[in-house]
């Protein structure tokens, strides 16, 4: 799935003093407005585009974007403008060339009335959608976050993109950040009517209004995650979290993450999970940086269901951290694992680059033969998926009924460097750990 990064400011998210108006305003970035056209319309051309109003949803336009230029959107739903003409309407659109996660609402001066055209070939506009993704932006995705639990057949997509077409949350505040969020998540009623939410970024609980925050921060005697600290080394922490023990925490943490996920399923059966929290920790406590979920029995070997890095904190190495972090727990259990499938596009790539630069380390320095089951053994990483990325890299060749590794040293720096940097290293001599039981 092709995606590009939304445009950040300093940190990597949104400035909390400067509101998507002021980004869009005419002029207030320098971009001349839409309607900046001093050529006279005729009297026709004005009477077209009154006709064509309100704009039919499905309608395909061209609309200015936050970078001032403009680019082809489809109309995913519209409403009316509170005390306002009878055609005043904002929308809903889908930016075809980028990812769900920037659908937002515009207005109509945003859009170039004269560029509508009749709705268009979903299977057409996916692919125009795949093409346009460059080198660069497919070289940053391996550090993005990986979306979890696409388990949807075509019919279960097509309805759950119908559910959760237009986000219902526009913006969180999260510790010292405001994130915009990227898609929709199904918070309980009440809250239906809030375009921003409040967490409390240690018990997660989350509200409607700033003061109830900061009356809840008064009372709350949470520093970090409400779990076992399992790994501290630095500034980095991590903890586990059981969803039997801590369910309102488990899933809160789901609510927020499916504000960044696009086809994650939501569990509200928390209990069958264990929840590994990532911090950073300082004088104030220990803040949420991402996390990954695990089934606590696993009959497909699963090392990890879902995981996620929080906007601000992606492009830090915390992603390939946390895939690192599911196989050190995977050798602690003596098992092999692998994550829940299907995975996402960005989820694979993610994968392939670690997999990829775990195995190629061992070949370079590894003398002699070496089997696959030696490198699951030494790795936790399961065969099947050494196996895939081996071939995939043209590492492998089949000789007298024998799958043979072939460990051209020039072909492995090459092919690590392709792979990329690892992210920053798990010391497993700070992980104290003892793997999940029943308790009678």
């Amino acid at each position: 799935m092709g995606s590009i990064d939304p445009p950040k400011t300093e940190n990597g998210y949104s400035n909390p003093d400067k509101s998507d108006a002021d980004h869009r305003s005419a002029g207030g970035d320098g971009v001349p407005p839409a309607t900046n056209d001093m050529t006279p319309e005729s009297d026709d051309l004005k009477k077209r585009k009154t006709n064509m109003l309100p704009l039919e949803v499905g309608t395909q336009v061209m609309c200015r974007w936050r970078d001032g230029k403009y680019h082809p959107v489809k109309v995913i739903e519209r409403r009316k403008m509170p005390f306002s003409a009878p055609n005043d309407y904002e929308y809903y659109v889908h930016y075809t060339e980028f990812n769900r996660r920037l659908d937002e609402w515009v207005k109509l001066e945003q859009l170039d009335l004269d560029s509508v055209e009749a709705d268009v070939d979903d299977k057409v506009e996916e692919k125009v959608t795949s093409l346009k993704m460059t080198r660069h932006q497919k070289r940053k995705i391996d550090e993005t976050h990986i979306e979890g639990h696409e388990e949807l057949d075509a019919a279960s997509l097509r309805e759950h993109e119908e559910f959760t077409k237009v986000k219902n949350i526009a913006t969180i505040e999260l510790g010292r950040y405001e994130i915009e969020t990227w898609y929709f998540s199904p918070f309980p009623p009440e809250y239906n009517d809030c375009l921003k939410l409040y967490f409390c970024e240690f018990c997660l609980n989350f509200m409607k209004r700033k003061e109830q925050l900061q009356r809840h921060m008064r009372k709350c005697d949470l520093k970090h995650p409400p779990g076992d600290e399992i790994y501290r080394s630095g500034t980095l922490s991590m903890f586990e979290v059981d969803g039997k023990k801590n369910k309102v925490y488990g899933q809160n943490l789901c609510y927020l993450a499916k504000l960044f996920l696009d086809h994650k399923t939501l569990y509200y059966d928390v209990d069958l999970f264990l929840f590994y929290v990532l911090c950073e920790c300082d004088d104030r406590g220990c803040h949420m940086v991402g996390y990954f979920s695990k089934e606590k029995h696993s009959e497909e070997s699963y090392n990890l269901a879902c995981i996620l890095t929080l906007p601000p904190y992606q492009r830090k190495g915390y992603g390939k951290f946390l895939i690192a972090f599911s196989y050190e727990l995977s050798k602690k259990e003596g098992k092999v694992g692998t994550p829940e499938r299907p995975l996402s596009d960005l989820g694979l790539l993610s994968y392939r680059g670690y997999w990829t630069r775990v195995l190629l380390d061992i070949l370079k320095k590894h003398k002699g033969n070496i089997s696959i089951k030696e490198l699951s053994d030494m790795t936790a990483i399961k065969a099947d998926d050494i196996l895939q990325t081996l071939q995939g890299l043209e590492l492998i060749q089949y000789r007298k009924g024998q799958h043979v590794i072939c460990a051209d040293p020039k072909v492995l720096d090459r092919h690590l460097k392709a792979a990329g940097r690892g992210g920053l290293e798990v010391d497993v001599s700070k992980l104290i750990w003892t793997p999940y039981k029943e308790q009678g």
